[in-house]
């Protein structure tokens, strides 16, 4: 991933979607915003505390920076769901219950989706010009999300799996994601190869590698462009909140991905 400032507000953005003039993405940091404590300081979300108030300028700053207004963002009310929502240009500005995928083929709708721990998946189909936004945790992993996320893509626009580029942002990665015997069993339930994606360490427990649970997703559902940040957010909360890591007095940060008509 590659970091960038924009007046203090540090964003990250993958190398294989930069190469698309016509995509704007980016994953934001918890620098550049207002939000003081351990929402310090540009936390998305409303719902865990932070000031309402200092949640609307964060939002505005990270709208600026992506060059939206902040009337412009399209953002779901998330769930742990693999619902997708198709948006359009008058859906600027809306807030979608129960959705854990955004997705879109028009220009200059800014989709944001907001993450602590959970996995952010940005898809683009370079041929269809669409592009969707995902949300997954270990729920929407078990319930493969990314999958059902390709399956509306191929529905919705004529998209090919093999020519979406996937990237995989940051997550609480396998060093940090221990889990208990209900997640065991429901990854146990959902993949054929399950040993390999829940290593068990020396205390005996096992961890979840929610990086390779959902490339074997993207890759079974025919995509083979898929690019994977790594970046554990437990590991690096100097960067990114983390539930885990912040025993859930936390804020969120945020995947943004809109299309341009000609480019940036």
């Amino acid at each position: 991933m590659i970091r960038h400032q924009d007046n203090g507000l540090a964003y990250y953005t993958f190398a294989s979607l930069d190469a698309f003039p016509e995509v704007v993405h980016g994953i934001t940091t918890r620098h550049g915003g207002v939000s003081e404590g351990p929402w310090a300081s540009l936390n998305l979300t409303k719902g865990t505390g932070d000031a309402p108030e200092a949640v609307e300028e964060n939002l505005r700053r990270v709208s600026a920076a992506f060059g939206f207004a902040r009337g412009d963002l399209v953002s779901p009310n998330q769930r742990h769901t693999t619902n997708v929502q198709r948006v359009q240009a008058r859906d600027r500005g809306l807030v979608f219950p129960g959705i854990d995928t955004l997705m879109t083929r028009d220009a200059d709708v800014p989709m944001l989706l907001r993450y602590a721990d959970c996995t952010p998946i940005l898809l683009y189909d370079p041929v269809q010009r669409a592009a969707a936004v995902i949300h997954s945790g270990w729920r929407g992993t078990v319930q493969a999300a990314a999958t059902v996320a390709v399956g509306a893509l191929v529905a919705q626009f004529g998209s090919r799996p093999a020519d979406l580029v996937a990237a995989i942002g940051p997550s609480i990665g396998p060093c940090c994601y221990e889990v208990g015997e209900d997640v065991v069993d429901a990854v146990s339930a959902a993949f054929d190869r399950p040993a390999a994606l829940l290593p068990r360490q020396r205390s005996g427990r096992h961890h979840f590698d929610l990086w390779a649970a959902n490339r074997t997703l993207l890759h079974d559902a025919g995509v083979r462009q898929i690019e994977t940040a790594e970046l554990c957010t437990a590991c690096h909360q100097e960067d990114f909140f983390s539930y885990r890591g912040q025993r859930g007095r936390t804020g969120h940060f945020g995947a943004l991905l809109a299309l341009r008509q000609n480019g940036r």
